[in-house]
């Protein structure tokens, strides 16, 4: 598919044109999807296509945690901006770095299909995250996998691990902590799946709501670029990631709260897991349940469970995390 534009007259094929973010992994993503395309479509070629690097402010602050620059829309911002003014067609993300609520006149259209969701414990000293020595030092920038680390092993050290892959693994080689954690999909994107020394259990380190999910972000009333992109839609990480980002659409989720959360189609059924721990994994919230496999109760799914663990919680909890997060990070 190219755009058609008419200068003077002329009729001038333009390149179709995806936005992403610069690192390694954001691009590994948006070649992804190029390919995708052109497989799916006889008449595209990568001369075809351009893949239009946009810096997000996230790239750009590397001094201090997300929570205290503005949280998820970070990395997303200056991507929805060049795409709400026709700069970009369309723009690829990681479905986790999506806040809940999206800029009139966009929608996340298309979903591939869900890698490995598993977090990835990675160090070059221990094969397993339980044999780190009494006080090891773990380096991470996610309240979700500091409190369940901190909630399996209270011993532990955690510093602030911000950057892309690459930066992580270059801090833990410099010996800035003795182990992190890594998303396991990012890894198995960027052929680094053997960087990770241990595959962490869903039972103990639930992920993060959509970890694993590339989504395509297009404008609302671009019907054509949907239709395009159709062919790649894979419809049970939709309704996986429908439910998980609804629950954080009920506790109010962002980098500011350790929630987790993990939802797959089994046949007719959306089966659900969530979390919300304190941030030193001593209090525990969970909920899980079932819906039937359709994108509406999915939502529904994931808005139900989300409001019983914030009720369950209760607003006093909210507000000594709130405190904690503050005299922690700020």
């Amino acid at each position: 598919m190219l755009a058609v534009n008419v200068q003077e007259g002329v009729i001038v094929a333009t390149k179709l044109r995806i936005g992403t973010r610069g690192s390694p992994l954001a691009l590994a993503q948006a070649e992804m999807v190029r390919d995708l395309l052109i497989a799916a479509h006889e008449d595209l070629t990568e001369d075809s296509i351009e893949i239009v690097v946009i810096k997000t402010s996230g790239d750009r602050i590397l001094d201090r945690h997300l929570m205290t620059a503005g949280g998820k829309g970070l990395f997303t911002k200056e991507i929805e901006e060049a795409l709400l003014d026709s700069d970009i067609d369309c723009a690829v993300h990681s479905s986790k770095d999506m806040p809940t609520a999206l800029p009139d006149g966009l929608e996340l259209s298309v979903f591939l299909p869900r890698e490995d969701p598993r977090d990835a414990f990675v160090s070059a000293k221990f094969s397993h995250f339980l044999d780190l020595p009494h006080g090891a030092l773990l380096g991470t920038a996610s309240l979700r996998r500091r409190a369940q680390a901190l909630r399996l092993r209270p011993d532990l050290k955690v510093v602030t691990f911000r950057g892309n892959v690459q930066t992580r693994m270059r801090k833990l080689k410099d010996g800035e902590a003795d182990a992190t954690f890594l998303a396991q999909a990012g890894l198995n994107r960027l052929g680094m799946a053997d960087a990770a020394a241990e595959k962490l259990s869903l039972e103990d380190f639930l992920p993060a709501p959509a970890q694993g999910a590339v989504t395509v972000e297009v404008r609302s009333n671009d019907t054509r670029m949907k239709d395009f992109l159709a062919p790649l839609h894979h419809a049970d990480t939709a309704l996986a990631v429908a439910a998980e980002r609804a629950l954080l659409g009920a506790l109010d989720g962002s980098c500011r709260t350790p929630i987790a959360a993990h939802a797959t189609r089994q046949g007719k059924t959306v089966m659900m897991q969530a979390m919300l721990l304190s941030l030193d994994g001593t209090t525990v919230f969970d909920a899980n349940g079932s819906s039937p496999a359709t994108l509406d109760d999915a939502r529904e799914l994931g808005s139900a469970l989300g409001a019983k663990i914030k009720e369950d919680a209760g607003p006093q909890f909210f507000k000594e995390l709130a405190a904690q997060v503050e005299a922690e990070f700020e």
